[in-house]
């Protein structure tokens, strides 16, 4: 279980990792990039040990509370299964993972029986709860039927116009979710530096990947945000979709020594990379915001 974990949570380490290993090989100081790593396993591993050395003094005694405690923590292990598989799944699939979910905690709620005589403002917030897991898990029942394409929003494609999902593929280009810009799509070093070669205005350069965390994030947070939204309007928008890591792909990360996406580089007007603005990892809105004023010039 903790090899398969480590293939499916890997990509959530890539940008800090990406950045360390960066660091080595540019630098060659092998102690304090050595140093680095230790410390990022530190900071990924000791509050697990905090947390078993102190659970015999910390956690109160048990009792009969305690079995609604096994009840909650056996829900949110199922939760951190489907969470952790998710990137590897359809969309389609994790909505339905998440609406039966859903629907087994409103069962554990005991939605379908009668609130009990002198239960209190605690069986109505109960009830309460249940019903709205029940209607939140037939939503995404609902969704997942009618090919919908965001776990968060369940129900919006039926509103009508394009799926809002990671993204609308087309032969050429994709438009990310939520309101985000128009990317148009390359898959070989030569039609990159076709497009380098004859554009006359700065290039953003996006390596995305199904299974990416973090480039959901950034297509979730950081694209959608308006001033992002119209700074990127003067830009010519390049995307490598990296998910097969076929021949093609690895060519194109090993040009630009990318480990594996998210990866974002910035070209001038001139098709020449913009120093030090390279994008690794997710990005807030404001800091992401000035990376692509600075490739603006």
């Amino acid at each position: 279980m903790g090899a398969l974990s480590a293939l499916i949570v890997g990509p959530c380490v890539a940008g800090p990792l990406a950045g360390a290993l960066l660091y080595i090989s540019q630098t060659g100081n092998a102690v304090t990039g050595g140093g680095a790593l230790f410390a990022m396993a530190c900071g990924m591993s000791v509050p697990l040990l905090l947390t078993g050395l102190s659970a015999g003094s910390l956690l109160p005694r048990a009792g009969g509370w305690m079995n609604n405690v096994k009840k909650i923590f056996g829900l949110l292990l199922i939760a951190t299964a489907i969470w952790m598989i998710s990137p590897v799944l359809p969309v389609t699939a994790n909505m339905a993972l998440w609406g039966a979910f859903a629907i087994l905690c409103a069962a554990f709620l005991r939605v379908g029986e009668a609130v009990a005589q002198g239960a209190g403002l605690g069986g109505y917030a109960s009830k309460a709860l249940g019903v709205l897991f029940l209607l939140a898990g037939l939503f995404e029942l609902i969704g997942a039927a009618s090919s919908g394409q965001d776990v968060l929003q369940p129900l919006a494609h039926l509103r009508g116009g394009a799926p809002s999902g990671t993204a609308a593929t087309s032969t050429d280009a994709t438009s990310t979710a939520h309101g985000g810009p128009r990317f148009t799509r390359i898959r070989t070093l030569a039609e990159l530096d076709a497009a380098l070669a004859s554009t006359d205005k700065p290039v953003m350069l996006d390596f995305y990947a199904d299974w990416c965390v973090s480039c959901k994030e950034m297509e979730r947070m950081t694209f959608p945000s308006q001033p992002v939204r119209s700074a990127m309007q003067g830009m010519h928008l390049l995307q490598v979709d990296v998910t097969a890591n076929n021949a093609d792909d690895k060519a194109l990360m090993k040009r630009f020594q990318l480990f594996g996406p998210p990866g974002i580089i910035l070209f001038d007007a001139s098709g020449k990379e913009v120093p030090q603005a390279r994008v690794i990892g997710y990005m807030p809105p404001e800091r992401f915001l000035r990376q692509l004023q600075r490739a603006a010039g």
